[in-house]
């Protein structure tokens, strides 16, 4: 997979999605997703592991360490307790909310999540063209194998740009201005990763052999690919191993696959960092990787329009907080000073609806969506996006809840260990 070759400059002019993934393959993988016997994200997730090569499918499953926070996220979630209430009629249910002042026809977005176009073939494209579809936004990870333009052309709702400072200042101001002309309406600029975690799966799977470009350094490690021939021949027709085309170094190249991880240990996000950021950027700033109530209110006090309490989904620092038990920490901490977005975790529309309940005014989506796209491209991102609407609808009406609106903590219960019960602190939308 990854000496295979690449067409033209930074992933850009490759060939039409041709070969032996041609649309047979499509609308197998479309009827797959859409089958009855797929009712929830694990079950997408079974239909990704079956297509995805090891290493590829890991890449996206897999976390940091011993994955103790990686499962924490999911887990934690158990610990809240719904209190509904019954005999309420509750024909039809409002799933909007606005975030950043856009409506939103759902509670979530789909999140940032690097090296789409490894799971299917343009496949950050094709994740947004879903999210536009349903009515929610997206946003595109800096590490994505599609320009920016390219993704926020394939969509009919609102895009946002995450920021890595990979290159250096020069080249991430050039990607600012890019996710600028192209008509990004937000820029989420990430804080928790001066170094990229320790993901055990990925060096026990040879990526770093895989790598390499060394012929008999990646022998063992290739037969990962050769046991998935059809998801090989998307990747084939798609190019092959893609650049980071939104990274443009000195000299106009493409930040080759290879050279993240050391790039991104030369290019750690301070907090002073962040005023050159929002002066160049002058729109809606989000500050993704908010585990602390202290890291809350500095990013509250350097200008954030929005935070993302998110710990990397796991992949970063191991042993951290699971993510819905931090914010409440997080909600008290700045209350209504800005909006507080939430990621990790979130496998089912419960899940939504119980961190909305403790304060947050949407959720982003990152591993959820991404087994989607893997099990079927966008009608694999679509299902997932149908799945988790329907949890949500179903779970307003089971609480006895007519909008989104009205959820607030006293429809939850949390352990004594995670503190008071957060009381909202000001209104989750503004809708007519």
């Amino acid at each position: 997979m990854w000496v295979l070759p690449r067409y033209g400059r930074a992933g850009v002019d490759c060939p039409p999605i041709a070969g032996n993934f041609g649309s047979d393959d499509r609308m197998t993988m479309a009827r797959a997703v859409r089958s009855h016997e797929v009712v929830n994200i694990a079950d997408l997730r079974r239909l990704a592991k079956r297509r995805l090569p090891r290493v590829v499918f890991d890449y996206i499953d897999g976390g940091a360490d011993g994955e103790i926070t990686l499962r924490e996220n999911c887990r934690a979630f158990e610990d809240v307790i719904f209190r509904p209430r019954c005999a309420v009629a509750t024909t039809g249910t409002d799933l909007r909310v606005s975030v950043l002042g856009t409506q939103l026809d759902l509670p979530f977005l789909l999140a940032p999540v690097g090296s789409s176009r490894l799971f299917y073939p343009r496949g950050e494209s094709a994740a947004a063209r879903a999210a536009g579809d349903a009515g929610t936004g997206y946003v595109l990870s800096t590490l994505s194998g599609s320009r920016v333009d390219e993704v926020r052309g394939a969509s009919t709702g609102p895009v946002w740009y995450q920021l890595y400072l990979l290159g250096g200042r020069e080249a991430a101001a050039a990607a600012v201005e890019r996710a600028r002309a192209a008509g990004c309406t937000a820029l989420v600029v990430t804080i928790d990763t001066p170094v990229a975690g320790l993901r055990e799966r990925d060096a026990r799977n040879g990526t770093r052999e895989l790598l390499s470009r060394q012929p008999f350094t990646m022998l063992p490690h290739v037969w990962q690919f050769l046991a998935r021939p059809r998801w090989l021949a998307g990747f084939l027709a798609d190019g092959g191993l893609m650049d980071f085309p939104n990274v443009v170094l000195p000299g106009g190249r493409a930040m080759p696959y290879a050279d993240v991880g050391a790039a991104l240990e030369q290019s750690v996000v301070s907090w002073s960092d962040l005023r050159w950021i929002r002066e160049l950027w002058k729109g809606r700033t989000v500050i993704k990787g908010i585990h602390t109530a202290e890291d809350a209110r500095r990013a509250v006090n350097e200008g954030a329009d929005a935070i993302v309490v998110s710990n990397h989904g796991g992949r970063q620092l191991d042993g951290v907080s699971a993510t819905i038990r931090a914010l409440p920490e997080v909600i008290a901490a700045v209350g209504s000073r800005t909006e507080v977005l939430l990621d990790g975790g979130i496998r089912r529309g419960g899940d939504i609806v119980k961190a909305l309940c403790l304060g947050a005014r949407a959720v982003l989506v990152g591993r959820a969506y991404a087994y989607g796209l893997a099990a079927g491209g966008e009608a694999g991102v679509a299902r997932a996006i149908a799945i988790l609407r329907a949890d949500v609808d179903r779970t307003l009406k089971l609480l006895g809840c007519a909008s989104i609106s009205e959820l607030d903590s006293s429809y939850v219960e949390v352990p004594a260990a995670w503190g008071a019960r957060v009381e909202p602190t000001a209104p989750r939308v503004g809708l007519p």
